[in-house]
């Protein structure tokens, strides 16, 4: 991320702080390179060896307590109005700095419900309680959660845009797939041939490389999260792909479904051609309920209940994540009440927030039926950014 959107974001932070009630937002870390904060490319621009504090005040300062050997890259970095070296240990500068804006509520970087907002290892959060022992900050410690469901989720028309160009790129590769499937060709033989794609245009891939794309063809496919396999495609499968890419910092993730023709077909069959309308249908539905202050899990209900009036199984996963610059970016979800879902299917919808949605079903006999589009929720309601999936493409 540049300076320019780093600093752009550091000033939406300082919205966020005052409208949460938060004096303070330190970011506790050490050895990036081998642990990463997941907010450090957002916030800083830059990583840190020795334990570092990045502290945003809701007044709008800045302050970075660095290692002393990291001070000329941060001031080249430019990201941070004051930086305080230091050489033998940073208890003595922290504590300066605390004691210079006496914050009544500081966010740190732990969160039991968002791993983005979860980058304080349990070493460094018991460094962080050593230096604060004998002061009183030490009681006024919170979740950064909050600041960080916000600050990633609202994106602004620059991170709209960066989406956008994504999108654009991962369908024309969607395009490309469609014409090469054919009988006989394995899950392998097609995510290797988008793999090809994706480094000869010099995209990133959105998750691992082990599952992106993840593709699946037939009935009894492996589950969600899986890599392709050596399963062939034959005539009478249902085909669906799910994948993306990271282009200039920013991410994709979507899924198309295609039919392959058996001898003497000339469209998909009935069930097949109605478990996918099912699909198409709850997406649109989903979407029209989907505005501002709504609650994700209500999102996820609209979806849901139409599936499975329409006879089919629930589908074993949330409706849709937030996308930014990691597949699975943002806090809230349009997820289901479900225990490991924890508090994110109740954090209400807000202006700017990015979500994919991807429901899916099993068509008995033939596959599984999967489309994903993403959506951007704006002051009434939402746009599509992706151009909708609106008929199973078919593979003769």
């Amino acid at each position: 991320m540049n300076k320019e959107m780093i600093l752009a974001k550091q000033k939406q932070a300082v919205e966020i702080l005052n409208e949460k009630d938060i004096d303070m937002w330190l970011t506790f870390v050490r050895e990036t390179g081998n642990i990463q904060d997941p907010m450090m490319d957002m916030i800083v621009g830059t990583g840190a060896t020795w334990h570092s504090a990045f502290i945003i005040t809701r007044s709008g300062d800045t302050t970075a307590v660095i290692g002393s050997l990291e001070e000329a890259n941060m001031k080249s970095v430019g990201t941070f109005q004051n930086i305080v070296p230091y050489l033998k240990g940073i208890k003595e500068d922290l504590l300066k700095v605390l004691d210079k804006y006496q914050p009544n509520k500081i966010a740190v970087n732990y969160s039991r419900n968002s791993s983005l907002a979860d980058g304080l290892t349990h070493g460094c959060y018991l460094e962080l309680m050593e230096i604060l022992k004998d002061t009183p900050y030490k009681d006024r410690l919170v979740s950064s959660e909050d600041i960080v469901s916000a600050l990633r989720g609202r994106k602004n028309q620059i991170e709209v845009d960066q989406i956008k160009s994504a999108i654009v790129e991962t369908l024309k590769i969607f395009d490309e797939v469609t014409g090469f499937l054919a009988v006989g060709k394995s899950e392998k033989d097609v995510a290797e041939f988008v793999r090809n794609i994706v480094k000869e245009r010099g995209f990133e891939f959105a998750w691992d490389e082990e599952h992106c794309p993840a593709v699946f063809t037939g009935p009894d496919t492996a589950g969600a999260h899986s890599g392709p396999t050596d399963r062939k495609i034959e005539p009478g499968h249902v085909i669906n792909m799910d994948f993306g890419i990271k282009y200039n910092g920013y991410c994709s993730d979507l899924q198309r479904t295609w039919y392959v023709l058996k001898e003497g077909e000339t469209e998909a069959p009935e069930t097949v051609i109605k478990g996918f309308n099912v699909i198409r249908d709850s997406i649109q539905l989903a979407a029209k309920e989907l505005k501002p202050g709504k609650l994700g899990w209500e999102i996820d209900n609209v979806a849901r209940n139409y599936i499975t009036e329409n006879g089919y199984d629930e589908y074993p996963h949330g409706l849709g994540h937030q996308v930014g610059r990691v597949a699975h970016d943002g806090g809230a979800l349009l997820g289901p009440r479900w225990e490991r879902y924890g508090n994110i299917p109740y954090i209400p919808v807000e202006v700017g927030n990015v979500f994919t949605i991807e429901p899916r079903l099993t068509i008995d006999g033939y596959g599984i039926a999967t489309i994903e589009e993403i959506v951007w929720v704006t002051e009434d309601g939402c746009e599509f950014m992706s151009t909708p999936q609106t008929e199973i493409y078919l593979v003769k």
